[in-house]
């Protein structure tokens, strides 16, 4: 762990002297005069029933700021509004017998068309017994039967708050209840362990996907391999979530893919500290309405150093990813789309300077390569007299072989420590059916199942110079069998139930569970909205835990599923057309968790890549605070938003003592916020400043057994682990920002922008090394502080 650090940290280190050099070079054509006239851009996009999913025509579209603006949609629910002046826009859109939608922060920008798809909500009562209230895109996720515990977060947030990055999991750490540790993108909610997170992308289950996954915790990265280029909005879930998630007790990301142009070609060229970016989307066909949408991105420090323009002192540190997605309309056979994402990891780290040794943990030379891919083939039908049927085969890969060896008294790294193979394929079948019977009934149905293959095997010394001893090992195949049901039944305009579903049968241990779900949503004033919601989640251990050998033997094959009870309460409060206010208390009590027998282990605060331990099914587990959140949508150029959690986690292991968990902080408190200003002669240019700042409670650890240290062969700090995680390190306190200045021209666009992670240097506490130096135990702690200076091009 200290070496992967230190090389991460050399690594911006050079990735910012290398930008800096670049961007000398970058053409001066970017500061040319403005043009005459202010640019001006398409805003295009589709209508479509939230329940169903038919198209709706003659619907009205119309800019709130602009209202000479406007379009009607046609036969297949498309629209256009041309001409729209770049800058922020509101649109409305109504249609007689449903509930109007307003979408909020709309970025125009001179270089790429604006596509929405917007989806509206079929009214129960007839118009005069009602009345009407617009909907806002902000303030509901995209699936419709979430009752509470969701939120909507979009491509553009990502990019534009500050500490996001573009990146799904860090952006989700300004949400109420998300917190991580600010050395990785591994986010842990309400106190359950990032690994306790499901990533699912275009409806399937898909590996981790972050570059470097799980080496620094499990669960994350250091950075998401998920370009913003392709991304659509999404759904980020913390709990009581509906019967359609399966295998997942903390939360979910549910990512989803957009449709490239269909009717023009845009790029977008991008060069920064995290790497060189280059997209691409565009029409293959624009009579049938086909297009692609691909993104590549290659490490800046790697492809500098590849060409001898770096040195970092041996070290080594290489990423690649490439997300893409193709779609194919057709008039009579339904919809197809191919999608995919992967990434390839190369890690290097050498410490052959003896001199700057401190502890054991330093004599060492190890590498780490990883291969992640998840990629699929969808089909959607809609039936002439209702219901949507879709289709997707899909496959997943994750590959990782990783190695740690100690010097020897001759400087060769000859005496092996670690070494690692994992090959993990799934092949996923996953099928669904929705069907809105009525104004009032909508049902979803699904079924899916995954065959998980797996070749893996690792040996590990329990001291340096010792015998490798085999921690797991297995090679075969199993499967995971899903179904499900989710209803959504509206009482009339106000009073919405959700009820629904879900059971899974795991092959290799036959253990199986039936998982209700509900939730219900109240809205008895224009301002006001009361929620409910109540679900049981289970999920599977990680593969390599079910073939862990003890004494040569398969010690946990017969694992059960993790088990929890989720309950969601939520009350929000419309303050002003901008302004909300939302309350959202929760419990979460889990059970069957494994842990180790008559010992204080408990997966619930696993960190490590590996478990070497027998565990039982009889570990417990609860969760319980409230979550606020007050937040101003970006209105007249600036916008905020402030959330806390207060919450308390613990669990009981196999000792039968009650402990706080390792992720319980008890408070997180954020403040986001921002502004934007319309600059230039014509007001087309943005110049635009976030901030974020964040005060948390510190990390957990358990007190340092001394005497055990003492004795142990390599100094390594043993742990009192009777009174497990009872120390609590200081409060943290962690400022983002990012700034950015975008030029608008005609059909082009140039921004350069800083986007800074932790620019306080707040260094978090990663565990105790003994320093032989000075003969003492240390806190060892760490930060990772990650400005990305960027320039992007965009045509």
């Amino acid at each position: 762990m200290k070496q992967l650090n230190q090389t991460i940290k050399n690594f911006f280190k050079s990735g910012i002297t290398y930008l800096l050099f670049s961007l000398l070079f970058s053409p001066t054509i970017i500061f040319s005069q403005e043009t005459d006239n202010k640019p001006t851009q398409t805003i295009r996009g589709v209508i479509k029933d939230a329940a169903s999913g038919e198209t709706i025509p003659f619907a009205s579209i119309a800019l709130a700021d602009t209202p000479q603006k406007g379009a009607m949609s046609d036969n297949d629910g498309s629209f256009d509004i041309k001409n729209v002046p770049v800058g922020r826009h509101t649109v409305k859109v109504s249609y007689l017998g449903y509930e109007p939608a307003i979408i909020k922060e709309i970025m125009v920008s001179s270089s790429k068309e604006v596509y929405l798809e917007i989806t509206l909500k079929e009214s129960v009562q007839s118009l005069d017994e009602i009345v009407v209230r617009p909907r806002i895109n902000k303030e509901q996720p995209l699936n419709k039967m979430v009752a509470t515990g969701a939120r909507m977060f979009s491509v553009e947030e990502a990019s534009r708050y500050a500490g996001g990055i573009d990146d799904p999991a860090r952006l989700a750490t300004a949400f109420a209840g998300v917190s991580s540790d600010g050395t990785s993108n591994g986010i842990s909610i309400h106190g359950n362990a990032p690994h306790l997170l499901s990533w699912r992308m275009e409806g399937v289950e898909i590996p981790n996907p972050n570059h470097f996954a799980d080496i620094s915790i499990l669960g994350g990265g250091i950075l998401s391999s998920l370009s913003a280029h392709v991304l659509g909005n999404s759904d980020f879930l913390t709990g009581a979530f509906p019967a359609e998630y399966s295998n997942a007790v903390s939360g979910v990301f549910d990512v989803k893919l957009r449709n490239g142009n269909n009717q023009n070609y845009e790029h977008t060229a991008q060069i920064g500290t995290l790497g060189f970016d280059f997209a691409s989307e565009g029409p293959i066909s624009r009579k049938n309405g086909s297009s692609y949408l691909i993104n590549y991105r290659y490490s800046a420090t790697g492809f500098a150093d590849k060409i001898g323009l770096l040195d970092m002192d041996g070290q080594k540190i290489y990423y690649q990813d490439l997300n893409m997605k193709f779609n194919f309309p057709t008039r009579k056979a339904g919809t197809f789309s191919v999608w995919g994402t992967g990434l390839i990891d190369k890690l290097l780290t050498e410490n052959s300077d003896s001199t700057e040794w401190e502890c054991k943990i330093d004599e060492n030379y190890s590498s780490s390569k990883q291969y992640m891919g998840a990629g699929g083939i969808g089909h959607s039908y809609l039936f002439r007299g209702g219901g949507l049927l879709k289709t997707t085969l899909a496959g997943t890969y994750f590959k990782e072989h990783a190695y740690l060896d100690y010097y020897d008294d001759n400087m060769n790294h000859d005496i092996p420590y670690l070494d690692m193979n994992r090959n993990f394929s799934n092949l996923i079948a996953d099928v669904s059916h929705n069907r809105k019977f009525s104004s009032r009934f909508t049902n979803k149905t699904g079924l899916n199942y995954t065959r998980m293959f797996y070749n893996m095997d690792m040996t590990l010394s329990d001291h340096i110079g010792g015998e490798l001893q085999p921690v797991y090992d297995g090679d075969g195949s199993t499967g995971l069998l899903t179904a499900y049901t989710s209803n959504a039944l509206s009482i009339n305009n106000y009073i919405t139930l959700n009820f629904g579903l879900n059971g899974q049968w795991l092959a290799l241990n036959d253990s199986w569970t039936i998982e209700p779900r509900a939730g219900v949503k109240w809205q008895p004033t224009m301002r006001s909205t009361f929620a409910a919601a109540y679900g049981m989640h289970s999920r599977m251990e990680k593969i390599d835990v079910y073939f862990v050998k003890v004494n040569d033997q398969f010690v946990n094959k017969d694992l059960d599923f993790t088990k929890a009870h989720h309950f969601m309460l939520s009350y929000a409060l419309k303050i002003s057309d901008n302004v909300n206010l939302k309350i959202e208390p929760f419990y979460q009590y889990l059970y069957d968790i494994p842990v180790e027998a008559d010992g204080s282990y408990s997966v619930l605060n696993r960190r490590d890549f590996y478990i070497d331990k027998a565990l039982v099914n009889e570990g417990k587990g609860r969760n319980y605070g409230i979550d606020l959140t007050l937040e101003r949508y970006l209105n007249r150029g600036w916008y905020y938003m402030f959330t806390g959690s207060f919450f308390n986690s613990r669990y009981c292991g196999g000792d039968g003592v009650w402990h706080d968990t390792r992720y319980n902080r008890k408070f997180i408190l954020n403040a986001l916020g921002g502004k934007e200003w319309m600059i230039g002669n014509k007001k087309q240019n943005v110049l635009s400043a976030n901030l974020k700042l964040t005060l948390q409670g510190g990390d957990r650890y358990s007190p340092v057994d001394v005497d055990a240290t003492m004795t142990h062969p390599d100094n390594e700090v043993q742990y009192d682990d009777s009174h497990a995680f009872s120390k609590q390190d200081d409060p943290m306190f962690i400022a983002n920002y990012t700034i950015s200045y975008k030029v608008n021209k005609k059909k082009v666009s140039h921004e350069f922008a800083i986007k800074h992670i932790n620019a306080t240097n707040t260094k978090g506490l990663q565990g105790h090394i003994y320093n032989y130096r000075k003969g003492q135990i240390e806190a060892y702690r760490y930060t990772l502080t990650l400005p990305n200076i960027s320039y992007k091009f965009e045509f």
